[in-house]
């Protein structure tokens, strides 16, 4: 607990230097404080996993008119998009750049090769999505130490955006994966993305221009905000670590205060999918709520990696702060994926997901730990729209508990308790006794309190300046 408490002083005095506290201190519900303000009129629809995403996103960039502007962590030139299509990243986005302009501005790539991709490795990769093409590639190494830009973003012709979680790489694994996750050969791969139409598009496409002309010195042209074209009301939310852009020299917060706000209002139910739960100030939040519920049916519902690529220990441990703040009351399920079948592989949860009672959902490329929320560029988007949010939590959970989601419309608590524990109990006995398994949904064990259980919030104080 020391650390965990160092951690979260350190993050306390950083933000009062920079005059952004109350995306710390603010416990009451409602938008971000700082950065785009919310936009009302949009289009919004949250596109699950790469078979539903990816195609219409390979549609969109084809069928632009103007301008194609993509912000990633990595890109692979040879990627596909479609399982019904051959094209490749690269010869996508050379035929599109004959009659409109692509900019692709990527994360320069780890300066030390003991991390991936490094320099060398982006560098290449870049080369090629360019070569013998109009696309343009610039790379932003204006990182802070130990971190990357991490964020996943597209903007067709400033009226279109796509905003998530998925990279548009086979790097580490294949995004290119459906809800049934199928034994493929490889670990599967759960994800998500959010089309987005309407006024807050502009907020998307200003801050890609921010970051290109920070890295290019070339100011894009930014049109006017987009005509209402829609009912949902949105905030684009960012993590934009200070001292990285002259324009931004304050940075933006506005991720974890979101997040903070809707954790500390929640009533009945947190649901949260994403890569990483290791953040003290959010697994504190989280733990407040288990030990205080503020109601009988108070449930939180975690779906996380089975073993992430870094920070396992980190997560399990938090898992157990959680666990024990629970105090075997029930209120608190983690859960995991894995491809059906004997010696299934795990499905790698990457998606970046919350909702909150059904009147608060977030998506982006942020992770819930501190790289995310402190010192990595991220982008999300937020809404208070209940249709949405109860919608896109009923789309997940018909997805893993493999029910249409008439039978999932009743009490989430009831939902929680008679379907998803007892099922996840029952996939977690096959795993231990080697039987194959029968579901893709599988208990997450988690750790003690011990040793592990500080990895997280260790590894965050050693890599935050």
């Amino acid at each position: 607990m020391q650390i965990e408490r160092a951690v979260m002083s350190h993050h306390k005095r950083r933000l009062g230097r920079l005059g952004q506290l109350a995306a710390l201190e603010t416990r009451v519900p409602g938008w971000a404080s700082k950065g785009a303000r919310p936009q009302a009129g949009n289009q919004f629809e949250v596109l699950i996993d790469g078979s539903e995403a990816l195609p219409a996103i390979a549609d969109a960039i084809a069928e632009a008119r103007s301008t194609v502007w993509l912000a990633g962590w990595f890109f692979s030139p040879e990627f596909r998009l479609s399982e019904e299509s051959d094209q490749t990243l690269q010869t996508l986005l050379a035929e599109v750049a004959k009659r409109v302009d692509v900019c692709v501005l990527a994360w320069a790539g780890a300066p030390l090769p003991l991390f991936h991709p490094d320099r060398r490795e982006v560098r290449t990769a870049m080369d090629k999505l360019a070569r013998f093409s109009r696309v343009r590639v610039a790379l932003d190494a204006r990182e802070r130490p130990l971190h990357c830009h991490h964020e996943k973003i597209i903007v067709i012709d400033s009226e279109l955006a796509f905003v998530g979680g998925i990279d548009l790489t086979s790097y580490g694994g294949d995004r290119l994966d459906s809800p049934h996750h199928a034994p493929r050969g490889s670990i599967g791969w759960h994800d998500a993305a959010a089309r987005v139409r309407g006024p807050a598009v502009a907020d998307v496409a200003r801050h890609f221009a921010l970051r290109w002309e920070e890295v290019t010195d070339e100011r894009l042209p930014l049109p006017a905000r987009p005509r209402a074209c829609g009912n949902t009301e949105l905030q684009i939310v960012r993590t934009v670590p200070e001292r990285i852009y002259r324009r931004l020299p304050r940075g933006e917060f506005s991720i974890v205060e979101s997040y903070l706000r809707a954790l500390h209002s929640a009533k009945r139910l947190i649901y949260i999918e994403n890569q990483f739960l290791w953040s003290p100030e959010i697994v504190s939040a989280l733990a407040e709520k288990l030990r205080s519920p503020p109601d009988k049916r108070f449930r939180l519902l975690t779906l996380l990696p089975a073993k992430p690529n870094n920070g396992n220990d980190d997560t399990r441990g938090q898992l157990g702060v959680l666990a024990q703040a629970d105090g075997k009351a029930g209120r608190f399920l983690a859960t995991t994926l894995y491809q059906r079948g004997a010696g299934a592989r795990p499905v790698y949860v990457h998606a970046k997901i919350a909702v909150v009672d059904d009147h608060w959902l977030t998506l982006g490329s942020a992770n819930l730990n501190e790289h995310s929320l402190f010192n990595d560029t991220e982008l999300n988007v937020v809404t208070h729209d209940a249709d949405v949010a109860r919608a896109t939590r009923l789309k997940l959970w018909s997805e893993h508990l493999d029910r249409p989601t008439t039978e999932l419309s009743g009490d989430p608590t009831e939902i929680i308790d008679n379907l998803w524990r007892p099922l996840a109990d029952e996939q977690l006995r096959r795993r231990d006794a080697a039987q194959p398994l029968s579901h893709t949904l599988v208990r997450l064990p988690h750790v003690s309190r011990r040793l592990e259980g500080l990895s997280g919030p260790l590894n965050g104080l050693l890599v935050d300046g």
